[in-house]
Formats: C-alpha cells, sequence, structure tokens
C-alpha cells in the first residue's frame, strides 16, 4: 500500500503512518444526514487530500487524492453539477437498470476512480470509488448531488491554497538500482521532497562517497546527452570487431563495406597471406578451405 494510506483503520502500519503524516488543513461539510471532512496532509513523499464521510449511523469510508487528481476531481464535478441542473424531477421510468445517469473515470498511477451519478429511491447521488490497479480493498463515497456545489467550492478553496504542481504525491516510485564498475559502486535512487520527484545518483568506493540530485524534469534532457556520449565513443561499423572461424577477430578494411572480397588466413594455415579479390601474389588459392571470404 502506497503512503496516501488505505480505507483501513486500526491497523498498526497505519498508526506509523499517522505519526508521520503532518495535516496542514481541513474544512467540514455538512450535506443532509452526512458529514464530509476535506483534510490537506503531507508525509515524506508529499501532499495529497483525504476525503472521509461519515454517515448518520456513525460509518466512515474514505478516499485518498493527490492533488492533482483533486484538481481533475473538482473540473469533474463542475460537469456533474451542470449536468444534475439539467436533469427534470425524479421519473422511475426514465431510469437506467444500474441506476446510472453520468458517469466517468479518472486514471493517476496505480489508482482507478470511478465517479456515477446515480439514481435510487432515496434520490439522486454522486459515487465515488477508488480502485488499486493491483488490487487492494475498493473504497468509496457518496454525496448527496445537491451537495456537489458546496463540495466542489471547498475543493477549490485548499487548491487554491496548496496546490503545487511539482509538489504532487506520486506512488510506487521505481526502486533503486545498482551498479559495480572497476573498485566503484554506482546507486542510482528515486525519492520525493516538498520539490518534486528526483533521483540521486551516488558514487561510493571504500573510503569515498559522493552524489548528484536530478530533479525528475530534466531526466529526459540527462538521458539525451549521454545517449549522444554514448553514441560519439563508440566506433564506426566498419571499425568494429566481427568473429571470424577459431574465435579470432579483425578490423575490416572500409573497402569491405563496398563489396570487395577480403580474405584472411586462419592461424595454422599454410596457405599464403591475406589477398584481396583477384589481387593476390598469384601463389595464394583463390577458393582454399583455409580462407574466409566475407
Amino acid at each position: 500500500m502506497s503512503d496516501l494510506g488505505s480505507g483501513d483503520e486500526g491497523s498498526s502500519s497505519q498508526t506509523q503512518q499517522g505519526q508521520m503524516e503532518q495535516e496542514l488543513a481541513t474544512k467540514m461539510l455538512q450535506i443532509q444526514s452526512k458529514r464530509f471532512y476535506l483534510d490537506v496532509k503531507q508525509n515524506r513523499r508529499g501532499r495529497f487530500i483525504k476525503v472521509a464521510e461519515i454517515g448518520a449511523d456513525g460509518r466512515r469510508s474514505q478516499i485518498f487524492l493527490a492533488l492533482t487528481t483533486a484538481g481533475e476531481f473538482r473540473d469533474h464535478l463542475n460537469a456533474f453539477s451542470d449536468f444534475y441542473s439539467s436533469l427534470g424531477p425524479p421519473n422511475p421510468d426514465t431510469v437506467p437498470d444500474d441506476g446510472k445517469l453520468k458517469s466517468e473515470m479518472m486514471l493517476k498511477e496505480n489508482r482507478r476512480y470511478y465517479l456515477d451519478l446515480k439514481e435510487n429511491s432515496r434520490g439522486r447521488f454522486l459515487r465515488v470509488s477508488q480502485t488499486i490497479t493491483r488490487g487492494g480493498p475498493r473504497s468509496q463515497i457518496a454525496i448527496p448531488a445537491q451537495g456537489m456545489i458546496e463540495f466542489r467550492d471547498a475543493l477549490t478553496d485548499l487548491l487554491e491554497e496548496f496546490n503545487c504542481d511539482d509538489h504532487t504525491y506520486k506512488p510506487d516510485l521505481p526502486d533503486g538500482r545498482h551498479l559495480h564498475v572497476d573498485n566503484k559502486n554506482f546507486y542510482f535512487d528515486v525519492g520525493q521532497n516538498n520539490r518534486g520527484v528526483y533521483m540521486r545518483i551516488s558514487e561510493v568506493k571504500s573510503n569515498f562517497r559522493t552524489s548528484i540530485t536530478v530533479p525528475e524534469k530534466s531526466w529526459h534532457r540527462f538521458r539525451d546527452i549521454l545517449a549522444e556520449y554514448c553514441d560519439k565513443a563508440r566506433p564506426p561499423i566498419h571499425d568494429q570487431p566481427v568473429p571470424v572461424v577459431l574465435g579470432q577477430w579483425y578490423y575490416p578494411r572500409p573497402a569491405a563495406i563496398h563489396g570487395t572480397q577480403i580474405r584472411r588466413r586462419v592461424p595454422g594455415s599454410n596457405d599464403g597471406a591475406v589477398g584481396g579479390g583477384g589481387g593476390g601474389n598469384g601463389n595464394s588459392p583463390t577458393q582454399s578451405p583455409s580462407y574466409n571470404q566475407l
């Protein structure tokens, strides 16, 4: 489970997680018989919003939104509110069998969010379901349709105060990598702080350690520069070693690229020296099995 948290409560892991989280702001909404808490939190991997719904019977459910996802959710709330306003009075004869009037889906890293405006005997409401692509519990909240505008406005206030696109939470960062070269070790570790995602590249020897930090936004340029140097360091194709019999290697002359036959005497042969196609000393057989024709 990522650091955003889960819908499970009472576990020791969540208790430890709660001790590492810092609450930055909170808003409470009373919509019909339900209370909703919107909490902006921050942990070692960034900021996020926890939305908790508490029903009249005290039952609690919650979902977690990265700040960028919360912004997308806010935009969907606008569209759902406009659609809801265009609906006429409830009519049981026109409601689909599954009760869904309008649906949308949001995808954020390893999380999917399903937004369904539904209607049943108790009225119309927006159900927001959160699932994790690799398995895990499904959590959901239900916002009464009449309260979508109020919910949107509260969410907008929090986003305007805390939303920074480069500081948002990113779950499931890549695992670290290790490279050993001669007597050196190189470590590639991806992390996140309040300035965003970064990669720390460390060079470690027995009594020496140094590192650099590369922000995520420059990874592609960093890669392109390395690839450019790799291309320049690679020898031209006609200078690359080519395998021949007995595991020997040789570097063909550029003439071989243009179709000229180049022969190399196989070690241990008593034949003459290497000759070109028709350009030998006359003593070298042209079809000797001791020669490898390219």
